[in-house]
């Protein structure tokens, strides 16, 4: 009886050991995972910056130009603007002239 409490309480120490063993191994596994996981995570976020910060220089560029644009046709519209006003008052002044040369021929 002695030596099967004896056998028993060997095997049941080599039984813990082995235990042990497999659960350091897994638990390191585990860590490694998580160590992965966390590079990957890591990677992706980096990835999700650059792509922020190229997609923001791609909106002020197409802004900047938006912008060019703009001033660009105020400035063509002005212009134009400004013409059709010349126009106009050359006109107005010839009506006038015509007016007025038709005014002294009625004296």
């Amino acid at each position: 009886m002695k030596l099967a409490l004896i056998c028993t309480t060997a095997l049941l120490g080599l039984s813990l050991v082995a235990c042990s063993d497999k659960s350091q191994s897994q638990a390191a596994a585990a860590g490694d995972h998580a160590a992965a996981a966390a590079q990957d995570a890591g990677a992706a976020t980096a990835t999700a910056a650059q792509d922020t910060a190229n997609a923001t220089a791609r909106a002020a560029d197409k802004t900047g130009a938006a912008l060019d644009t703009a001033a660009a046709n105020t400035a063509a519209a002005g212009h134009d603007a400004a013409m059709a006003t010349k126009h106009a008052a050359g006109k107005a002044a010839r009506k006038v002239d015509a007016a007025a040369d038709a005014a002294a021929k009625t004296q």
